[in-house]
């Protein structure tokens, strides 16, 4: 680096290791390797050169930087001589006259299985495959995580054969490490044992997932019961590097208001694959990953004109069931994750089968790679332990969402041989307009409101609602009667005004002045949820008094409720 390196270096440095970044996934990709491959080893030195000719490398410098890595100006990597040249990029420009290194090809995705734009001509290419002039020079080796892959390429590119290098898929070995984590991943991304992760994955161009329907986030938010679904989203970093991140968060910006868990491209999507429950995709890599795994699946989208014939990608295609557009999402969504179980249907098997067929020594990839990588620099595999395998990192998503103030609510009351029944659901109002199916309030019942925060920060949601909810709990009944006076004052559309007592469950207060006492048994102490159960009495004319059973996703408990009135506090507001 710069004049006279080796008067400034402090290691020494037998060989020298160019991993040339052209892209966010490309880079991703070398990241996640070199590391553990190269691990405690002084003989070699190792810098990056940033390639900065893709029309998406937007966020390649900064990923390096968070990483401390040693970037090579682009200009100065033509006038040094590397031993070994890395990367994830088949695009790169490696073709400068002096270099005689042989350049080592990582994929970044699942073998060769989609065609693309080639950034060269105006024509599509196989991704994964080097520019016809580095493959006659001989420098090129491909890594390929399964012997059909270099068969598929020889017969696709003859002047690949014999320059594939058997590595496996470090990839998949960490997402198989990471199964045993999983519980940990869910706590990570705030979803509890009592919901299920819906993963959306988005390839990149109009045949994905979001390029087919951007809404589908949105209207998954719309139809699943908050309290029993949530739901996570990844893209691929070529849509961000295209659109930018805030193009993308304005398209997303209903979904992310009602909860969505939007988890950065970089860091995140094993774990978060790893989580779900059911995972809805299209043609790219993270679908077949989930296949690999078991994981119940459904295509959103499938690119067929991207996707290569007779690839696993392109089976996986034929045989996974589909997302019907424009049919109401929930009885799909539960259909699906019926299927994925043992029930007769043996689709999620063949898709597991077919995933796990695609990736040769399993468990073994970094050992693999490491060996490749010292032959190609000539040296001896350091002395030692292989190299670390390590499960993914728990999922950080992009800013975090905020709890879900503004619902609307769906009561049904129904008469049970043990009592009174309340069920409830929650969805919420951000996404109200992205439903398939509209749900209408009905006389006799299940009965629809809107219920919100008294601070929510969007003012057409506590303008409008039936129920308003005090978000912090009052200190005692005084305080929490002088809020809802002044609540039901300030909106007098409003039928019921809810305020949580500490210690003491939850008043709701209606508009002629009755207040009705409410406290659960168990853990279900959601003040809109228990403004729900009188709200629902009061629509079915059932007396505001007594012992109610309230049902919420797959919880059950007992309420209380206890008709009284409440001492009018003129002016005051707490």
């Amino acid at each position: 680096m710069g004049e006279d390196p080796e008067r400034w270096r402090t290691f020494p440095g037998e060989r020298l290791v160019v991993a040339v970044a052209r892209t966010v996934t490309s880079t991703v990709r070398v990241l996640d390797v070199l590391r553990p491959v190269l691990r405690d080893d002084p003989r070699v030195s190792l810098v990056f050169a940033f390639d900065p000719t893709s029309a998406f490398n937007d966020g390649v410098h900064d990923l390096l930087r968070s990483v401390g890595a040693r970037i090579l100006p682009w200009q100065q990597f033509a006038r040094i001589r590397p031993d070994l040249i890395i990367t994830a990029s088949e695009n790169a420009d490696l073709a400068a006259p002096h270099h005689t290194a042989p350049v080592l090809v990582l994929p970044h995705g699942v073998g060769f299985h989609k065609v693309v734009p080639d950034s060269r001509s105006d024509r599509d290419r196989l991704a994964g495959v080097v520019p016809d002039a580095l493959l006659r020079s001989g420098r090129a080796r491909l890594a390929v995580s399964h012997p059909d892959q270099a068969a598929q390429l020889a017969a696709a590119h003859p002047a690949t054969s014999g320059q594939t290098l058997l590595v496996g898929d470090p990839c998949y070995d960490a997402l198989l490490d990471g199964r045993a984590l999983r519980a940990r991943y869910r706590r990570a991304l705030g979803v509890g044992d009592d919901r299920r992760l819906i993963m959306l994955s988005s390839t990149w161009r109009d045949g994905s997932v979001l390029g087919r329907d951007a809404g589908l986030p949105a209207r998954l938010l719309a139809e699943l019961p908050l309290d029993d679904y949530a739901v996570a989203l990844i893209t691929h970093p070529n849509i961000t590097s295209a659109h930018g991140r805030y193009a993308l968060h304005s398209l997303l910006d209903s979904a992310r208001a009602a909860g969505l868990l939007l988890v950065p491209p970089t860091a995140g999507w094993q774990a978060t694959l790893l989580a779900a429950d059911l995972l809805i995709g299209d043609h790219g890599s993270v679908t077949f990953y989930g296949a690999a795994l078991g994981t119940p699946l459904l295509l959103g989208a499938f690119g067929e004109d991207e996707a290569v014939a007779g690839t696993p990608m392109a089976e996986l295609g034929r045989i996974a069931p589909r997302l019907v557009p424009g049919a109401p999402l929930r009885p799909q969504i539960e259909r699906a994750l019926a299927t994925g179980q043992p029930t007769g249907d043996d689709t999620a098997d063949r898709l597991r089968k077919l995933g796990e067929n695609a990736f040769a020594a399993p468990g073994r990839a970094l050992d693999l790679l490491r060996t490749a990588v010292y032959g190609l620099l000539r040296l001896p595999e350091p002395a030692g332990p292989p190299p670390p395998r390590r499960a993914p990192e728990p999922p950080v998503p992009q800013g975090r969402p905020e709890p879900v103030t503004a619902t609307y609510l769906i009561t049904s009351l129904s008469e049970e041989p043990d009592g009174p029944r309340v069920s409830i659901e929650r969805t919420p109002a951000a996404v109200a307009a992205h439903a398939s199916v509209e749900r209408a309030d009905a006389p006799e019942g299940p009965f629809r409101h809107l219920s919100c925060a008294d601070d929510e920060e969007d003012r057409q949601w506590p303008e409008s609602a039936s129920v308003l909810i005090r978000r912090t709990p009052a200190e005692g009944t005084v305080a929490a009667d002088r809020w809802i006076e002044d609540t039901l004052a300030r909106y007098p559309g409003c039928l019921l005004a809810a305020a949580a007592v500490t210690g003491r469950g939850c008043r709701v207060g209606l508009a002629d002045g009755r207040t009705v006492e409410v406290s659960a048994t168990g853990l279900m102490d959601d003040a809109a949820v228990l403004a729900a159960a009188v709200y629902a009495c009061l629509r079915a004319g059932r007396p505001l008094d007594g012992l109610v059973a309230l049902s919420l996703g797959d919880r059950t408990e007992d309420a209380a409720l206890h008709l009284t009135r409440r001492t009018h506090l003129p002016g005051a507001t707490d």
